[in-house]
């Protein structure tokens, strides 16, 4: 057989048996050259169709927003399982509790943010980012709908749309204006209107405060018009408003005043309220701790007020206890008074049928309701969570196992750790009572302990439980904890499926996929000027004064997304220390 024969039987079989052998038939000729076979085409295909079904397994994952909830499940999701597209307005993210000190220029705006191009560079694997609002969600069609705020020399027309699996909703809010006339066109914001102005308005407000003060020191003017200029009115007693009140002071007593000295004395702070009280979400202690600070400061609280209008040189503002209406001339009007539902959010409501919502309501999977494959977090939604009373009967049956009728300690106990995971309002309830153990529930009314109950008495002992229900914060700090916990749950979607982690199905069979998401709270802060602070913490703790304000400076600068923000807003810290703020209208 000649050589060349040889060849032939050898690419024939070869062809005809692709996975025998995939290798080179090498040949040494008389001449010591090499002939080589190779059916390495066949394996460049057959690796290429692997890599593309691999590709085809990935679940497409669209995240909208790139805020507190929508950053925490970018830094934690696992890419290598997931296709992951990002689409935001802002190409950063940004610390929003430092906002009120960009105002002033304790902060400057760029130590806060963060590229998100930045954050998400560090995944192993490719997460891509559309700088782009979501205008539409296609929940039907699994599409949203999309427009880009960039140049409007794009080609088409910037709008584009993009398929999901899965879409996590979290878009955040917009302030609340209720209607208001006058607000949008007159008044600043720290929480945006429109979708890219957080920190572009804390700029302004910055610049806005410098232009009063030189528009009070030219000549000509009369002194009401100079008062005018520099009266400076606040809406809003929150944690925003209060806050931005105080470094507002802080800023003209220890820095403006020594540049405009001629004004010292017309300068006004008013802070309107339509509440009875400042800081009314905070214990007590600590508002009446706040309002007493702002007397002794000299910045005027103005409670039980609601504003009818704003324009461009006054509001007008109602006494809620008299009903007598009056006008409050101004120089800067800023508006903070919570948050209102976006466009984008309020149509998707509509879609999944809770169109007379403010916010999409989850259930305790962060999983919108009437929808199987979308997540809100954040401050566009809020968990609805299930009352125990819904599922009395189901958890005595699943508990009463010999079908008695009746429900002992030890069959109680068998469920215990099951109620205390699906319902979370059951510790709630036994720290409010001071009560050691659930068990403690079925004591009789003498307080003894009962060796079984029946289902009327199993009701009763739960009938208040419910009461402690509570809708969770619209705080960066439970849009984090919701970001990273989404994340897990994404990243151990395939092991739960196996093997459930979740509390029991009192109402069907096995388990839940994952645990409930279970917020922790880890206290909140109110600065109030003057190097003070207040604070509540856990364990029912109230700190107030100069040791909180330092307190407060630690956990912020531990919360910065990244070393780089870390060292800017220290620097800046010192920087404010020793050598004042910053009054350049920049």
């Amino acid at each position: 057989m000649t050589i060349s024969s040889f060849l032939r039987r050898a690419s024939s079989y070869l062809h005809g048996h692709p996975a025998c052998f995939k290798a080179l038939v090498l040949v040494t000729l008389s001449s010591g050259s090499l002939v080589a076979y190779s059916d390495s085409q066949s394996e460049t295909d057959r690796v290429s169709r692997d890599l593309n079904q691999k590709e085809q397994k990935k679940k497409k994952v669209v995240v909208l927003g790139t805020g507190w909830a929508g950053t925490s499940f970018l830094k934690d999701i696992e890419v290598s399982s997931y296709d992951v597209q990002v689409v935001s307005p802002r190409n950063y993210f940004a610390f929003t509790p430092l906002l009120p000190s960009v105002t002033c220029g304790t902060v400057e705006a760029r130590s806060i943010v963060e590229p998100v191009r930045k954050i998400i560079k560090k995944r192993n694997g490719e997460i891509e980012f559309f700088e782009a609002e979501c205008v539409k969600i296609d929940a039907a069609n699994n599409k949203v709908l999309c427009h880009s705020n960039l140049d409007e020399n794009l080609g088409g027309n910037g709008e584009f749309s993009l398929d999901y699996d899965y879409l996590v909703i979290a878009v955040g809010a917009q302030v609340n204006t209720f209607n208001t006339p006058g607000v949008k066109e007159n008044c600043y914001f720290l929480k945006l209107v429109h979708v890219m102005q957080e920190v572009e308005d804390a700029q302004k407000i910055r610049a806005s405060v410098i232009d009063c003060f030189e528009k009070a020191v030219l000549p000509g003017l009369s002194e009401e018009d100079r008062k005018t200029f520099l009266h400076f009115v606040i809406v809003g007693g929150g944690p925003t408003g209060v806050e931005f009140a105080a470094e507002l002071h802080d800023f003209i007593q220890e820095d403006l005043i020594n540049i405009y000295p001629m004004v010292k004395d017309l300068v006004r702070i008013t802070l309107v309220q339509s509440g009875d009280h400042i800081l009314n979400m905070f214990d007590e202690r600590i508002s009446s701790f706040a309002e007493q600070k702002f007397q002794r400061d000299g910045i005027e609280v103005s409670t039980g007020c609601r504003v009818l209008g704003v324009s461009d040189k006054s509001l007008s503002v109602k006494m809620k206890s008299g009903g007598e209406v009056y006008s409050i001339p101004h120089g800067l009007v800023v508006w903070s008074t919570g948050i209102g539902t976006r466009p984008v959010v309020r149509d998707f409501t509509e879609q999944v049928g809770q169109g007379n919502r403010r916010v999409l309501a989850t259930n305790e999977w962060l999983r919108v309701k009437g929808s199987e494959n979308v997540y809100a977090l954040g401050d566009c939604a809020t968990i609805d969570q299930r009352k125990i009373m819904e599922d009395i009967l189901s958890i005595f049956k699943a508990a009463d196992k010999d079908n008695s009728g009746t429900l002992t300690i030890d069959e109680f106990q068998d469920v215990v750790d099951d109620i205390l995971v699906r319902y979370p309002q059951v510790e709630l309830y036994l720290k409010s009572k001071h009560l050691m153990d659930v068990t403690d529930l079925l004591r009789d009314p003498e307080g003894n302990q009962r060796e079984s109950v029946d289902i009327e008495g199993f009701k009763s002992a739960l009938s208040l439980v419910d009461s402690q229900l509570k809708s969770l914060p619209a705080t960066a700090q439970v849009a984090a904890q919701q970001g990273a916990y989404l994340s897990r749950c994404f990243n151990k979607r395939q092991q739960c499926q196996e093997h459930p982690e979740g509390p029991r199905r009192f109402t069907g069979s096995g388990h839940h996929r994952f645990r409930p998401f279970r917020y922790k709270h880890f206290g909140k802060f109110a600065p109030l000027g003057g190097e003070q602070a207040a604070a509540e913490l856990p364990g029912d703790w109230i700190s107030m004064g100069h040791s909180t304000q330092w307190l407060w400076y630690s956990v912020y600068a531990s919360k910065q997304v990244s070393w780089r923000t870390r060292m800017l807003v220290v620097s800046d810290w010192t920087r404010r220390f020793i050598f004042g703020r910053d009054s350049s209208r920049i």
